[in-house]
C-alpha cells in the first residue's frame, strides 16, 4: 500500500513539474531606447539591471549614438512614424515643438512618488507645454568656465568668478605651452546645431548678437556676429588644440581629462567627470567660474536638458513610463550615489539635489551649476529683442537644418578652409533662403 501511495505522489509531482515546465514564461515587453553617447547615459546603461530586476517582464535594448547622428535618426523616425524606438532621448529644443505636433505622449503616469514639483522650474518649463510634462529630464545643464587651478597659479593668474572674454583671451595666451602639449583653451569646433552652434550662439548672445531681428531677418552680417566669430577663430587658432574643428563635447572632455586644456568653456555636466579621479588626471586641480561675458549683461551660458520621451502611437506606453520614472526619479539618483558616489549623480534637474548636504559636500561645482542654470533666460536670451525663445538655439522647427548648415560654415572658418567674412556671408545667405522658403520673410 505504501509503495502504491509513493508511486501516486511521485506521479503527481512529475505531472505538476511537466505542467510547470510547459507553462508560458512571463510575457516580455522589449523597450528599444535611443540615447546619446554621453557619460551619464553610458552609466545609466550599466545600471539597467536594477530596473529589469524590479520589472522582470521588461527587457531593454539600447541604441547608443553620437549626438548629431542621434538627432537625425530620432527626428526621421518620429516624423515618419517609423516606430523604431519606444523611448527617445531628446533635448529641450525638440520637446515643445514635437509636443505641439502631437508627436509625443504626455507623461501623466510617472507614479505618485515621482514628485514633478521637485523638478527645477526652468528645466520643467522647458519640457512642458500648457503645464503638461511631455518629457522627463535625465540631466540638465548650462555652460560654465572650467580651468586648471595649478596652471593659473603657475602663470600668476586669478580666475574671476564672472570672467570677461578679454580676460579669457589674455589668459589663454599666457597658459598655452605647445611644447608641453598644453593648450590655453578648448572649445567645440565640430559642426552641428547642438555642437559648435550651441557654444557660438551662447557666445554671440554675450557679444550682443542675435540670429534674427524682430522681423525674422537673419543678422549674421552685423558687427556683433563678426566680433563673435573673429574672437572664436583667432582664439582657437592661436591657443586651441590642433584639429579643433573636429572636436565636440566628448573630444574636449578627453583632452581636459588628460591635462591638455588650461580652460574649457562647455556644459556644466562635465564637472563631475573632470573632478572624478577615475576619469581625470587633473581631478584635484580644477576650478569653476561662470561662462564669459563682454560687459553687456549677458553671459555665454546656455540652457539644456537631455530628456526621455515616448513617441505618440507607441504600443508600449505603460512599460516606457515605468522606465522613464525609474531613470529620472529620485531613487535613481540614490542608486548612482550608492554605486558611484554623490558627485556623479545626474545634475541639473531636481531642486532637492541642490539642498542635499551630501551632494553639496562632494560637488564643488554644484552652486555654480545652479547659478548658471538660473542665469539662463530662454525668454530673453539676447541683448537686443528677438522673436524667438531658446538660449543657444531659436525654438522654431527650421532651426535644426539652418543651425547645422551655419555650423558647417563656422567649422570651415575654424579649419581654415574658409574665412570669417566668407563664413558669415554664407550663413546669412543660407539662412535667408530657408526663412523665405518657410514663409517667415519675403
Amino acid at each position: 500500500m505504501r509503495e502504491v501511495i509513493v508511486k501516486h505522489v511521485f506521479g503527481a509531482l512529475l505531472g505538476a513539474a511537466t505542467l510547470l515546465g510547459s507553462a508560458p514564461s512571463i510575457a516580455q515587453t522589449t523597450l528599444t531606447i535611443a540615447t546619446v553617447n554621453n557619460g551619464d547615459m553610458i552609466r545609466m546603461q550599466g545600471l539597467t539591471s536594477d530596473f529589469t530586476t524590479k520589472n522582470p517582464d521588461i527587457t531593454v535594448k539600447w541604441v547608443t549614438l553620437e549626438e548629431n547622428v542621434l538627432r537625425q535618426r530620432v527626428t526621421t523616425d518620429i516624423a515618419t512614424k517609423g516606430g523604431q524606438f519606444d523611448i527617445l532621448t531628446i533635448g529641450t529644443y525638440e520637446v515643445p515643438i514635437w509636443a505641439k505636433k502631437n508627436w509625443l505622449v504626455p507623461l501623466d503616469n510617472l507614479g505618485a512618488d515621482y514628485d514633478v514639483a521637485d523638478l527645477l522650474p526652468k528645466i520643467r518649463d522647458a519640457v512642458s507645454v500648457s503645464g503638461k510634462l511631455y518629457a522627463a529630464p535625465f540631466y540638465g545643464e548650462s555652460s560654465m568656465t572650467m580651468y586648471r587651478t595649478d596652471l593659473f597659479q603657475k602663470a600668476g593668474l586669478t580666475m574671476p568668478e564672472n570672467p570677461t572674454w578679454d580676460f579669457v583671451v589674455d589668459a589663454a595666451k599666457k597658459l598655452t605651452d605647445k611644447s608641453a602639449g598644453v593648450y590655453g583653451i578648448c572649445l567645440r569646433g565640430t559642426a552641428g546645431w547642438g555642437e559648435n552652434i550651441a557654444l557660438l550662439t551662447a557666445m554671440s548672445n554675450s557679444f550682443g548678437a542675435r540670429w534674427f531681428d524682430e522681423k525674422w531677418q537673419p543678422q549674421f552680417e552685423t558687427p556683433e556676429w563678426k566680433k563673435t566669430l573673429t574672437t572664436y577663430v583667432d582664439l582657437m587658432k592661436e591657443d586651441g588644440p590642433p584639429g579643433a574643428s573636429s572636436n565636440g563635447f566628448n573630444e574636449n572632455l578627453a583632452l581636459f581629462d588628460s591635462g591638455k586644456c588650461a580652460m574649457w568653456i562647455d556644459a556644466t555636466v562635465a564637472a563631475s567627470f573632470i573632478t572624478n579621479p577615475k576619469d581625470s588626471r587633473v581631478a584635484d586641480k580644477v576650478g569653476f567660474a561662470l561662462a564669459p561675458n563682454d560687459g553687456l549683461g549677458k553671459n555665454a551660458n546656455w540652457l539644456w536638458a537631455w530628456n526621455l520621451a515616448i513617441p505618440a502611437g507607441s504600443k508600449k506606453v505603460e512599460a516606457a513610463e515605468k522606465f522613464i520614472a525609474w531613470a529620472t526619479g529620485k531613487d535613481y539618483t540614490k542608486l548612482v550615489a550608492a554605486k558611484e558616489g554623490w558627485a556623479n549623480v545626474p545634475p541639473g534637474t531636481r531642486t532637492s539635489l541642490y539642498q542635499n548636504p551630501e551632494y553639496l559636500k562632494v560637488a564643488p561645482f554644484a552652486k555654480l551649476t545652479l547659478a548658471s542654470i538660473d542665469a539662463a533666460d530662454p525668454n530673453h536670451p539676447t541683448v537686443k529683442p528677438v522673436p524667438y525663445v531658446g538660449v543657444q538655439y531659436a525654438a522654431i522647427p527650421e532651426f535644426q537644418g539652418i543651425g547645422t548648415t551655419v555650423g558647417q560654415q563656422f567649422s570651415a572658418a575654424l579649419s581654415g578652409s574658409s574665412t570669417v567674412d566668407a563664413a558669415l556671408a554664407a550663413a546669412q545667405s543660407a539662412t535667408e533662403r530657408e526663412m523665405k522658403r518657410a514663409g517667415y520673410i519675403k
